[in-house]
């Protein structure tokens, strides 16, 4: 099996890349994806990491863009991008700027609230200069205002409540040009999480190549329909746990929990390289 996506703690993961993918082979992966939010930091030591493990496992370089459209959160996942291109590496530096402001203004906002976290102590959760809501939900878990990150998102920092602030602007069309122009595949990212579904067709609409359909919060259901559209679309098909590691909060799934075979597999990496002999 092949898992998909997952992040290290180059975003909001716990684990090292080196780490990911040694549990990753521990538990008997054939692959992995690394797919951090908004950046490729991770990648390069991956790569070579992999590579000096000199074993039969696949680590394919990837990425998980978080864009908005409408009302919706909407994730973007790359595969086989090429990390060091240049437009890619220069739009990321400046969504890490603009995250950077946005957690601060949220922190600014909570400490009005009466709530004693301050700027420095959520840098200091997020191991780096990538800072999210998660890190902000983290300072308030460990202050003791919340039990969980999912009550910190409920309570204070998810949209329309007290202490959220508007993401910077960036849409799905921005992401599939970016992965697009980066020599990788693009892939809706759990699409069973978007609100409003008729945005799942619209995405398609605007040239994303594959789906998430094995997702550990997908129903039975929801696993069926998206195979079914992907076929009828043309769509490759794709799956992962979002693993994110102990210590990082509440997990979406245990790394491996779902994923893709080798049949799937071999069909993205041949799309792949039709892609790269097409350019």
């Amino acid at each position: 099996m092949y898992d998909l996506h997952v992040h290290s703690n180059a975003s909001d993961g716990a684990l090292s890349p080196q780490a990911v993918i040694d549990k990753a082979i521990g538990i008997g992966l054939e692959g992995v994806a690394i797919t951090d939010h908004d950046t490729v930091d991770g990648l390069h030591e991956a790569v070579l990491y992999n590579e000096k493990k000199n074993q039969n496992f696949l680590f394919i370089p990837g990425i998980e863009l978080n864009t908005e459209y409408g009302s919706d959160e909407v994730h973007i996942l790359g595969y086989f991008i090429d990390y060091n291109n240049e437009l890619l590496q220069k739009r990321l530096l400046e969504i890490r700027e603009e995250r950077l402001e946005r957690a601060k203004k949220m922190v600014d906002k909570l400490r009005s609230m009466g709530l004693a976290i301050n700027f420095e102590q959520v840098k200091k959760l997020a191991q780096g200069d990538l800072i999210g809501r998660p890190h902000v939900a983290l300072a308030l878990t460990e202050e003791g205002y919340v039990f969980s990150i999912k009550e910190a998102f409920d309570k204070y920092i998810g949209k329309g409540r007290p202490g959220y602030v508007p993401r910077y602007k960036f849409e799905p069309e921005e992401a599939l040009d970016l992965i697009n122009k980066a020599g990788g595949i693009s892939v809706l990212a759990h699409p069973g999480l978007i609100k409003e579904q008729k945005k799942v067709m619209e995405i398609i609409d605007m040239g994303v190549e594959g789906l998430e359909v094995y997702y550990p919060e997908h129903s039975d259901n929801q696993i069926k329909n998206y195979l079914y559209l992907a076929e009828r679309k043309g769509l490759l098909v794709t799956g992962g746990s979002d693993f994110h590691g102990t210590g990082s909060g509440e997990d979406k799934g245990k790394m491996g929990c779902t994923g893709i075979d080798g049949f799937l597999l071999t069909k993205i990496k041949e799309f792949h390289q039709k892609k790269i002999k097409g350019k």
